[in-house]
Protein backbone atom coordinates (compact mmCIF):
# COMPACT_ATOMS: atom_id res chain seq x y z
CA UNK A 1 0.00 0.00 0.00
CA UNK A 2 1.10 3.17 -0.49
CA UNK A 3 2.21 6.14 1.40
CA UNK A 4 1.94 10.10 0.93
CA UNK A 5 5.14 10.94 2.86
CA UNK A 6 7.27 10.82 6.29
CA UNK A 7 5.87 11.86 9.25
CA UNK A 8 6.79 12.92 13.14
CA UNK A 9 3.97 11.25 15.50
CA UNK A 10 3.96 13.01 18.20
CA UNK A 11 2.47 11.61 22.00
CA UNK A 12 0.85 14.42 24.59
CA UNK A 13 -0.08 12.86 27.46
CA UNK A 14 -1.54 15.21 30.10
CA UNK A 15 -2.52 14.35 33.63
CA UNK A 16 -6.56 13.97 32.43
CA UNK A 17 -6.19 13.97 28.61
CA UNK A 18 -4.51 12.34 25.64
CA UNK A 19 -3.10 14.13 22.31
CA UNK A 20 -1.86 12.40 19.42
CA UNK A 21 -1.26 14.01 16.08
CA UNK A 22 0.59 13.34 13.01
CA UNK A 23 3.15 16.09 12.02
CA UNK A 24 4.73 17.19 8.57
CA UNK A 25 6.48 20.21 7.39
CA UNK A 26 4.79 21.90 10.52
CA UNK A 27 1.33 20.91 9.09
CA UNK A 28 -1.03 17.88 10.83
CA UNK A 29 -2.15 15.14 8.95
CA UNK A 30 -3.85 13.30 11.64
CA UNK A 31 -5.29 14.36 15.21
CA UNK A 32 -6.98 12.62 18.11
CA UNK A 33 -7.52 13.70 21.42
CA UNK A 34 -8.89 12.60 24.20
CA UNK A 35 -10.11 13.48 27.40
CA UNK A 36 -8.71 11.14 29.87
CA UNK A 37 -5.51 8.96 29.50
CA UNK A 38 -5.86 5.44 28.44
CA UNK A 39 -5.22 2.98 30.87
CA UNK A 40 -1.40 1.33 30.67
CA UNK A 41 -3.05 -1.91 29.11
CA UNK A 42 -5.46 -0.26 26.76
CA UNK A 43 -2.21 2.27 25.19
CA UNK A 44 -0.90 0.15 22.58
CA UNK A 45 -4.57 -0.58 21.37
CA UNK A 46 -5.11 3.53 21.56
CA UNK A 47 -1.90 4.16 19.48
CA UNK A 48 -2.74 1.24 16.97
CA UNK A 49 -5.98 2.25 16.21
CA UNK A 50 -5.14 5.75 15.67
CA UNK A 51 -2.53 5.07 12.96
CA UNK A 52 -4.50 2.35 11.05
CA UNK A 53 -6.78 5.13 10.87
CA UNK A 54 -4.95 8.24 9.96
CA UNK A 55 -3.37 9.34 6.64
CA UNK A 56 -0.94 6.72 5.11
CA UNK A 57 2.67 8.11 5.78
CA UNK A 58 5.87 6.69 6.88
CA UNK A 59 6.36 7.37 10.51
CA UNK A 60 9.53 8.45 10.67
CA UNK A 61 10.08 9.39 14.50
CA UNK A 62 7.86 9.25 17.87
CA UNK A 63 8.34 12.87 20.01
CA UNK A 64 6.72 11.99 23.39
CA UNK A 65 5.90 15.02 26.49
CA UNK A 66 7.51 13.98 29.28
CA UNK A 67 6.56 16.45 31.78
CA UNK A 68 8.95 15.46 34.41
CA UNK A 69 12.09 14.06 33.99
CA UNK A 70 14.09 14.97 36.97
CA UNK A 71 17.75 15.04 36.27
CA UNK A 72 17.61 12.57 33.90
CA UNK A 73 16.59 13.74 30.75
CA UNK A 74 16.94 17.87 31.20
CA UNK A 75 16.64 17.75 27.19
CA UNK A 76 15.17 16.15 24.09
CA UNK A 77 16.42 12.51 24.61
CA UNK A 78 16.77 9.47 22.59
CA UNK A 79 14.70 6.82 24.74
CA UNK A 80 16.19 3.42 25.21
CA UNK A 81 15.67 0.73 27.95
CA UNK A 82 18.60 2.76 30.24
CA UNK A 83 16.78 6.14 29.70
CA UNK A 84 13.48 5.35 30.12
CA UNK A 85 14.82 3.16 34.09
CA UNK A 86 16.24 6.44 34.75
CA UNK A 87 13.18 8.32 34.10
CA UNK A 88 10.92 5.50 36.05
CA UNK A 89 12.67 7.15 39.48
CA UNK A 90 11.55 9.87 38.99
CA UNK A 91 8.00 9.23 37.82
CA UNK A 92 6.76 9.73 41.51
CA UNK A 93 7.51 13.86 41.17
CA UNK A 94 4.79 14.08 38.47
CA UNK A 95 2.43 11.18 39.22
CA UNK A 96 -0.31 12.75 36.94
CA UNK A 97 1.64 12.46 34.03
CA UNK A 98 4.19 10.57 33.85
CA UNK A 99 3.14 6.94 34.61
CA UNK A 100 0.73 7.45 31.58
CA UNK A 101 3.20 9.00 30.06
CA UNK A 102 5.51 6.06 30.10
CA UNK A 103 2.85 3.62 29.52
CA UNK A 104 2.12 5.30 26.55
CA UNK A 105 6.50 5.33 25.34
CA UNK A 106 6.30 1.85 26.06
CA UNK A 107 3.42 0.80 23.62
CA UNK A 108 4.65 3.09 21.37
CA UNK A 109 7.51 1.02 21.10
CA UNK A 110 5.97 -2.29 20.84
CA UNK A 111 4.06 -0.83 17.98
CA UNK A 112 6.90 0.96 15.79
CA UNK A 113 9.65 -0.71 17.10
CA UNK A 114 11.91 0.76 13.75
CA UNK A 115 11.72 4.01 14.32
CA UNK A 116 13.65 6.26 17.41
CA UNK A 117 11.67 7.49 20.14
CA UNK A 118 13.18 10.87 21.81
CA UNK A 119 11.25 12.56 25.18
CA UNK A 120 10.59 16.15 24.89
CA UNK A 121 10.84 17.12 28.25
CA UNK A 122 8.54 20.20 29.39
CA UNK A 123 11.49 21.10 31.85
CA UNK A 124 14.33 22.12 29.04
CA UNK A 125 12.95 25.76 28.50
CA UNK A 126 13.99 26.23 32.21
CA UNK A 127 17.41 24.69 32.39
CA UNK A 128 18.60 28.35 31.88
CA UNK A 129 17.27 29.00 35.21
CA UNK A 130 19.57 31.37 37.33
CA UNK A 131 20.92 29.38 40.54
CA UNK A 132 19.22 32.07 43.22
CA UNK A 133 15.55 31.75 40.79
CA UNK A 134 15.95 27.84 40.71
CA UNK A 135 17.27 27.31 44.67
CA UNK A 136 15.07 26.46 47.41
CA UNK A 137 15.21 28.32 51.26
CA UNK A 138 16.29 24.40 52.61
CA UNK A 139 18.89 22.78 54.38
CA UNK A 140 21.70 22.43 51.53
CA UNK A 141 21.86 18.87 53.06
CA UNK A 142 18.24 18.27 52.01
CA UNK A 143 19.15 19.81 48.46
CA UNK A 144 22.24 17.71 47.81
CA UNK A 145 20.97 14.71 49.04
CA UNK A 146 17.55 14.84 47.51
CA UNK A 147 18.16 17.36 44.64
CA UNK A 148 15.80 19.87 45.33
CA UNK A 149 15.30 22.50 42.81
CA UNK A 150 12.75 24.23 41.04
CA UNK A 151 12.64 22.95 37.34
CA UNK A 152 9.52 24.43 35.71
CA UNK A 153 7.31 23.22 33.24
CA UNK A 154 5.25 23.86 30.08
CA UNK A 155 8.22 24.27 28.33
CA UNK A 156 6.85 23.20 24.56
CA UNK A 157 4.12 25.22 24.54
CA UNK A 158 6.30 28.38 26.07
CA UNK A 159 9.08 27.31 23.54
CA UNK A 160 6.68 27.31 20.58
CA UNK A 161 4.91 30.73 22.32
CA UNK A 162 8.02 32.89 22.05
CA UNK A 163 8.77 31.40 18.49
CA UNK A 164 5.43 33.12 17.95
CA UNK A 165 5.83 36.10 19.83
CA UNK A 166 9.44 36.79 17.97
CA UNK A 167 7.48 36.30 14.71
CA UNK A 168 4.60 38.53 15.60
CA UNK A 169 6.14 41.49 16.54
CA UNK A 170 8.59 41.26 13.88
CA UNK A 171 11.55 40.66 16.53
CA UNK A 172 14.19 37.94 17.27
CA UNK A 173 13.63 36.03 20.61
CA UNK A 174 17.10 37.14 21.77
CA UNK A 175 16.19 40.54 21.60
CA UNK A 176 12.53 39.86 23.81
CA UNK A 177 12.18 40.66 27.19
CA UNK A 178 8.34 39.03 28.06
CA UNK A 179 6.12 36.87 30.43
CA UNK A 180 4.42 34.35 29.45
CA UNK A 181 1.44 32.62 31.00
CA UNK A 182 0.11 29.07 30.35
CA UNK A 183 -3.20 29.39 31.25
CA UNK A 184 -5.55 25.42 31.31
CA UNK A 185 -5.68 22.40 33.41
CA UNK A 186 -2.00 23.09 34.53
CA UNK A 187 -1.31 26.53 34.71
CA UNK A 188 1.94 28.79 34.98
CA UNK A 189 4.03 31.61 34.14
CA UNK A 190 7.12 32.59 33.06
CA UNK A 191 9.45 35.35 32.75
CA UNK A 192 11.78 35.65 29.17
CA UNK A 193 15.28 37.53 29.21
CA UNK A 194 17.07 37.36 25.62
CA UNK A 195 15.23 34.19 24.79
CA UNK A 196 16.07 31.89 28.35
CA UNK A 197 13.37 31.02 31.08
CA UNK A 198 14.75 33.46 34.16
CA UNK A 199 11.83 32.76 36.03
CA UNK A 200 8.86 31.01 36.79
CA UNK A 201 5.81 29.48 38.97
CA UNK A 202 5.82 26.09 39.28
CA UNK A 203 8.93 24.40 40.75
CA UNK A 204 10.31 21.27 41.73
CA UNK A 205 6.90 19.42 40.64
CA UNK A 206 3.72 20.48 38.76
CA UNK A 207 2.07 21.18 41.45
CA UNK A 208 3.45 24.97 42.48
CA UNK A 209 2.09 28.22 41.44
CA UNK A 210 -1.10 29.46 40.99
CA UNK A 211 -4.25 27.13 41.59
CA UNK A 212 -5.18 25.10 38.52
CA UNK A 213 -7.87 22.84 37.42
CA UNK A 214 -7.73 20.69 39.74
CA UNK A 215 -4.69 21.07 41.69
CA UNK A 216 -4.11 23.22 44.71
CA UNK A 217 -1.11 25.54 43.29
CA UNK A 218 0.66 26.92 46.35
CA UNK A 219 0.09 26.80 49.85
CA UNK A 220 1.14 27.56 53.25
CA UNK A 221 3.52 24.77 53.81
CA UNK A 222 2.96 25.01 57.88
CA UNK A 223 -0.67 24.75 56.72
CA UNK A 224 -0.13 21.59 55.27
CA UNK A 225 2.21 19.92 58.06
CA UNK A 226 -1.01 20.97 60.49
CA UNK A 227 -3.12 18.64 58.54
CA UNK A 228 -0.66 15.56 58.94
CA UNK A 229 -0.64 16.07 62.57
CA UNK A 230 -2.79 15.17 64.83
CA UNK A 231 -4.45 12.31 62.52
CA UNK A 232 -6.39 14.76 60.59
CA UNK A 233 -5.59 13.98 57.36
CA UNK A 234 -3.26 10.97 56.02
CA UNK A 235 -0.67 11.42 53.85
CA UNK A 236 -2.78 9.72 50.83
CA UNK A 237 -5.25 12.10 51.52
CA UNK A 238 -3.61 15.24 51.78
CA UNK A 239 -1.91 14.08 47.98
CA UNK A 240 -5.78 13.32 46.72
CA UNK A 241 -7.34 16.73 47.94
CA UNK A 242 -4.26 18.36 46.73
CA UNK A 243 -4.17 17.28 43.42
CA UNK A 244 -7.77 16.07 42.32
CA UNK A 245 -10.23 18.13 44.44
CA UNK A 246 -8.61 21.68 44.89
CA UNK A 247 -7.45 24.34 42.22
CA UNK A 248 -10.80 26.24 40.70
CA UNK A 249 -12.75 22.64 41.52
CA UNK A 250 -12.22 22.81 44.99
CA UNK A 251 -12.67 27.18 45.15
CA UNK A 252 -16.24 26.74 43.48
CA UNK A 253 -17.23 23.81 46.00
CA UNK A 254 -17.09 21.27 43.65
CA UNK A 255 -19.05 22.69 40.37
CA UNK A 256 -16.34 22.48 38.27
CA UNK A 257 -12.79 23.03 37.28
CA UNK A 258 -13.41 24.82 34.03
CA UNK A 259 -13.32 28.78 33.70
CA UNK A 260 -15.86 28.09 30.79
CA UNK A 261 -18.49 26.77 33.31
CA UNK A 262 -17.50 28.81 36.14
CA UNK A 263 -18.39 32.09 33.89
CA UNK A 264 -21.67 31.27 33.12
CA UNK A 265 -22.76 29.72 36.62
CA UNK A 266 -22.26 33.11 38.26
CA UNK A 267 -23.20 31.81 41.78
CA UNK A 268 -20.94 32.76 44.43
CA UNK A 269 -18.84 30.13 44.73
CA UNK A 270 -17.91 30.23 40.78
CA UNK A 271 -17.30 34.10 41.15
CA UNK A 272 -15.02 33.45 43.84
CA UNK A 273 -12.94 30.55 41.92
CA UNK A 274 -12.21 33.01 39.28
CA UNK A 275 -11.62 35.89 41.60
CA UNK A 276 -8.36 33.83 43.37
CA UNK A 277 -7.84 32.48 40.17
CA UNK A 278 -7.31 35.70 38.25
CA UNK A 279 -5.65 37.11 41.67
CA UNK A 280 -3.29 34.58 41.48
CA UNK A 281 -2.07 34.80 38.04
CA UNK A 282 -1.67 38.72 38.12
CA UNK A 283 0.19 38.22 40.84
CA UNK A 284 2.92 35.84 39.34
CA UNK A 285 2.71 37.87 36.01
CA UNK A 286 3.46 41.09 38.29
CA UNK A 287 6.45 38.87 40.21
CA UNK A 288 7.91 37.78 37.38
CA UNK A 289 8.39 41.28 35.83
CA UNK A 290 10.51 41.95 38.30
CA UNK A 291 13.19 39.17 36.51
CA UNK A 292 13.24 41.65 33.54
CA UNK A 293 14.80 45.27 33.01
CA UNK A 294 11.54 45.96 30.91
CA UNK A 295 8.68 44.38 29.49
CA UNK A 296 8.42 44.01 25.42
CA UNK A 297 5.08 42.06 25.59
CA UNK A 298 2.75 40.25 27.66
CA UNK A 299 1.63 36.80 26.09
CA UNK A 300 -1.53 34.32 27.05
CA UNK A 301 -1.06 30.89 25.75
CA UNK A 302 -3.01 27.50 26.98
CA UNK A 303 -6.32 26.34 26.44
CA UNK A 304 -7.57 29.40 29.22
CA UNK A 305 -5.27 31.83 27.87
CA UNK A 306 -6.16 31.01 24.17
CA UNK A 307 -10.07 31.12 24.29
CA UNK A 308 -11.33 32.37 27.89
CA UNK A 309 -11.14 36.58 26.81
CA UNK A 310 -13.17 36.90 30.74
CA UNK A 311 -10.07 35.74 31.94
CA UNK A 312 -7.62 37.55 29.97
CA UNK A 313 -9.31 40.93 30.61
CA UNK A 314 -9.74 40.51 34.25
CA UNK A 315 -5.28 39.61 34.10
CA UNK A 316 -4.94 42.51 33.03
CA UNK A 317 -7.06 44.95 34.22
CA UNK A 318 -4.92 43.99 37.44
CA UNK A 319 -2.27 44.91 35.58
CA UNK A 320 -1.82 48.95 35.34
CA UNK A 321 1.34 49.24 37.25
CA UNK A 322 2.85 47.28 34.57
CA UNK A 323 1.70 49.19 31.97
CA UNK A 324 -0.65 46.76 31.08
CA UNK A 325 -4.14 47.76 29.25
CA UNK A 326 -7.34 45.81 28.72
CA UNK A 327 -7.28 43.97 25.80
CA UNK A 328 -9.59 45.41 23.04
CA UNK A 329 -9.96 42.23 20.98
CA UNK A 330 -11.52 39.25 22.13
CA UNK A 331 -12.84 37.31 18.23
CA UNK A 332 -9.16 36.49 17.75
CA UNK A 333 -9.31 32.85 16.06
CA UNK A 334 -5.24 33.15 15.24
CA UNK A 335 -2.48 33.87 16.86
CA UNK A 336 -1.96 38.22 17.13
CA UNK A 337 -1.64 41.41 19.76
CA UNK A 338 -5.15 41.28 21.05
CA UNK A 339 -3.90 44.98 23.17
CA UNK A 340 -4.99 48.63 21.41
CA UNK A 341 -2.85 49.67 19.18
CA UNK A 342 -0.01 51.91 20.46
CA UNK A 343 -0.09 50.57 23.94
CA UNK A 344 2.84 50.57 26.12
CA UNK A 345 2.58 46.74 26.59
CA UNK A 346 1.44 44.89 23.80
CA UNK A 347 -0.57 42.09 24.89
CA UNK A 348 -0.65 38.75 22.38
CA UNK A 349 -2.45 35.39 22.70
CA UNK A 350 -0.90 32.68 20.77
CA UNK A 351 -2.49 29.62 20.54
CA UNK A 352 -0.83 26.26 22.13
CA UNK A 353 0.80 24.08 19.40
CA UNK A 354 2.65 21.69 22.00
CA UNK A 355 2.69 19.28 18.67
CA UNK A 356 4.31 21.19 16.09
CA UNK A 357 6.99 21.69 19.00
CA UNK A 358 6.94 18.17 19.55
CA UNK A 359 7.86 17.56 16.13
CA UNK A 360 10.38 19.94 15.53
CA UNK A 361 12.20 19.35 19.00
CA UNK A 362 12.19 15.15 17.94
CA UNK A 363 13.78 15.91 14.71
CA UNK A 364 16.30 18.28 16.08
CA UNK A 365 17.40 15.73 18.68
CA UNK A 366 18.36 13.73 15.68
CA UNK A 367 19.99 15.73 14.10
CA UNK A 368 17.39 16.08 10.90
CA UNK A 369 16.15 19.43 9.76
CA UNK A 370 13.22 21.23 12.05
CA UNK A 371 10.14 21.97 10.46
CA UNK A 372 9.23 25.26 10.01
CA UNK A 373 6.40 26.87 12.27
CA UNK A 374 3.25 27.00 10.62
CA UNK A 375 1.46 30.81 11.85
CA UNK A 376 -1.85 29.07 13.18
Amino acid sequence: MGTTGSAVLTVNAGSSSLQLHLVRDGRVLGTEHSERSPDPEAAEQVVSAFLDAAPECDVVAVGHRLVHGGEAVRRPTVADDAVLAAVREYADLAPLHVPPALALVDAARRRLPGVPHVLCPDTAFHVTLPESAATYALPSEWRRRYGLRRYGFHGLSYTWALGRTAELLGRSAASLQVVLTHLGGGSSVCAVRQGRSVDTSMGFTPLEGVPMSKRSGSVDPGMLLWLLSGSRLSIEELREGLEHRSGLLGLSDGRSGDTRELVAAGDPASALALEVFVHRVSREIAAAATSLGRLDALVFTGEIGWDQPEVRDAVCRRLALLGIEPPVRTDLDTDGTISAPGAIVPVLTVRPREELQLARDTLGALGRPPESPVPS
